[in-house]
């Protein structure tokens, strides 16, 4: 590792905790995406990781902070608290949003496999697990400024799980820096940094697809021709997922990148603003 580098005073700041206004207790469609099997299966594959892994960064933010000498600590406190309070609620409301997938016969795979890799990784020194979190959560930035920037993702959804996955979507892009600056200020190497977002890279694209395609086989839509038409089309084709985030992914592998390289302010902003009445502010 490098030396540990105190970071200047401006780059932390206060993030607001929400409470969403939203109701799951009453279920949702099976195809609510739109009415569409791939779009809305993949979406349903990405949030069962979500509770498990959220959990994880929240530790792993919590070690890391505890890792860095005193006076530090006392400067990261309104930072992390923000930090898990944010996290905490994605995880509640996707835990409730995975209970119904799981009512409707879905079966969550991903959250095994993380929960072996998060068993077997905690022994690594915490520099490690932070390094991990800042990967994962250049992913969820990434896919974020696309949530807010591409409406065609999520056309057509069912309101309330609209309103849910761009409220996700703003409050990852609120706190993508927060790992990456904590893992610089225990001394993590660059190297480092670019091997473990290499491995979570491939982790992620491999156990994504599976996930994304148990659920459709589950669902007895994997056959369907036009199910994968609708993949292609989402993920590839103009203004697509993959298609749209493939180089802002790449960039965390260049010399002197920072999550706030990916400018989403403005569209943030104006989620907040049209959003108002949609939440409200408990903390931060």
């Amino acid at each position: 590792m490098n030396a540990p580098t105190e970071l200047p005073p401006e780059t932390t700041r206060r993030l607001p905790i929400r409470r969403l206004r939203v109701d799951l207790s009453n279920g949702f469609p099976k195809l609510w995406n739109g009415g569409e099997a791939f779009r809305t299966h993949y979406l349903n594959a990405l949030s069962m990781s979500f509770p498990i892994g959220e959990q994880f960064f929240i530790d792993a933010v919590k070690k890391g902070v505890a890792m860095l000498p005193p006076e530090q600590q006392a400067a990261w406190a309104d930072e992390v608290r923000g930090f898990t309070g944010q996290e905490a609620t994605h995880r509640f409301l996707h835990a409730q949003f995975n209970a119904e997938l799981e009512r409707q016969g879905l079966r969550n795979y991903w959250q095994g496999w993380a929960a072996w890799r998060i068993k077997n990784g905690e022994n690594m020194h915490p520099v490690n697990h932070v390094a991990v979190t800042a990967a994962y959560e250049h992913f969820t930035a990434v896919m974020a400024t696309g949530v807010l920037t591409h409406p065609n993702w999520l056309e057509g959804a069912t309101p309330e799980l609209a309103l849910l996955w761009r409220w996700h979507a703003v409050e990852e892009s609120e706190h993508k820096t927060v790992a990456f600056d904590l893992y610089r200020a225990m001394g993590g190497s660059e190297r480092r940094r670019r091997l473990w977002f290499v491995y979570i890279a491939v982790q992620f694209f491999f156990e994504s697809s599976l996930q994304t395609f148990i659920n459709l086989w589950r669902a007895g839509l994997w056959w369907q021709p036009r199910t994968w038409w609708q993949a292609g089309r989402y993920l590839f084709g103009r203004r697509g997922l993959w298609a749209a985030s493939f180089f802002p992914l790449l960039r965390y592998l260049g010399r002197g990148f920072h999550p706030n390289d990916l400018a989403d302010a403005n569209e943030m902003v104006q989620w907040l603003r049209a959003q108002r009445e949609a939440y409200s502010i408990v903390g931060g």
